[in-house]
């Protein structure tokens, strides 16, 4: 799994610039399906049939990350950035980031005041994001030009990834997990699932622009009628001291069921079944409400006439930043729970709202 996440946080795909990621799975699933496709906006729609007839089950998750783009090159060579996705203004200084051209991809750093003049400074003062910069090297508005930079070039968090403390905590530490750890879930179901022992089709989904409004799982499941659909997503704990911090969801306490969020009321069928399952099984689990968070669930449900679908959360620490914590077990736990979810379906499954 460690590997498998290296590979996905190393390639360079934020919101609406997912091309690295959407040929690398393309890619990669290719051998281990009956069809693949990559649609226009870029979602990579896998299918593949089980050895009996059965429901039709989309599993999905979202390949993009959030990241930047540059927005104006200065005189000076430093480059003026917007958003792509949600940012907390308050960890963008000093962080590397990855800015790529039409050829390489360039090391740079969103630049801060020296420490020496933070005295001059009021250092209370929050700046929001317009008045940052990144620092590429370039020493003149040409030299950035000569460097491949041009207006509307995509930017992330520079790759990393690591053991946090080291490999006996089981815990992971980089960026970008949301969601590429969704899409390693699903690559691991995939190869799993080369037996072909279970009922039906599945349709596997890697989405893109889901972190600014859910927009390639509204396009790709248009005109997929499946009974039954599940998201995988990371989700933001509430471990931590923090005073807003509820301890309701915590790492390395098992997958996330969700219940409820800002784009999704799970359906009851779906969820209660997912709920049995971990109890049968006796695979860890925590029941997920939090209206703070949305996923591509969110606009599957509400595909063509409506799809019964729920979500499995990965838990992950300090999300939407470059050093977002996940835990080994968790990650064990939801792909046990999605894979026994889609081996007990057979032609009788049922998602009945009543």
């Amino acid at each position: 799994m460690f590997g498998l996440l290296k590979d996905l946080t190393s390639l360079h795909g934020p919101c609406g610039y997912e091309q690295p990621v959407s040929k690398w799975i393309r890619d990669k699933v290719k051998d281990k399906v009956e069809h693949v496709q990559v649609d226009s906006l870029g979602n990579v729609i896998a299918k593949k049939k089980g050895k009996k007839s059965g429901p039709t089950v989309i599993v999905t998750a979202h390949m993009d990350e959030i990241g930047f783009i540059v927005k104006k090159i200065e005189n000076n060579g430093l480059l003026r950035f917007e958003k792509l996705g949600g940012h907390d203004d308050r960890i963008l200084l000093a962080q590397k980031v990855q800015v790529r051209t039409s050829s390489e991809l360039l090391t740079g750093v969103i630049g801060t005041m020296s420490a020496h003049y933070a005295k001059f400074d009021d250092a209370s003062k929050v700046r929001n994001h317009r008045q940052l910069y990144i620092d590429i090297g370039a020493t003149s508005k040409e030299h950035a030009i000569e460097l491949g930079i041009e207006i509307g070039n995509p930017i992330t968090w520079a790759p990393s990834i690591d053991y946090l403390g080291n490999s006996s905590t089981g815990r992971f530490v980089g960026k970008g997990f949301d969601d590429r750890a969704g899409c390693a879930i699903i690559l691991s179901l995939l190869e799993n699932l080369q037996d072909g022992d279970f009922c039906g089709e599945l349709i596997a989904i890697f989405t893109v622009q889901e972190e600014v409004g859910l927009r390639g799982a509204q396009v790709a499941t248009n005109g997929i009628e499946a009974d039954v659909a599940i998201a995988i997503d990371t989700t933001a704990v509430s471990d931590t001291p923090e005073e807003t911090m509820d301890q309701t969801l915590g790492l390395g306490e098992g997958t996330g069921i969700k219940v409820i969020d800002f784009s999704l009321i799970a359906h009851p069928t779906v969820k209660e079944k997912l709920v049995n399952l971990a109890k049968i099984h006796k695979i860890r689990y925590q029941q997920e409400v939090f209206p703070g968070i949305g996923t591509d669930g969110g606009a599957v449900s509400l595909a063509n006439k409506g799809i019964a679908t729920g979500v499995l959360s990965i838990p992950s620490r300090y999300a939407h930043s470059p050093v977002e914590v996940i835990d080994k077990n968790d990650l064990d736990a939801t792909l046990q729970l999605l894979e026994t979810f889609i081996r007990v379906l057979d032609e009788n499954s049922s998602f009945n709202f009543i």
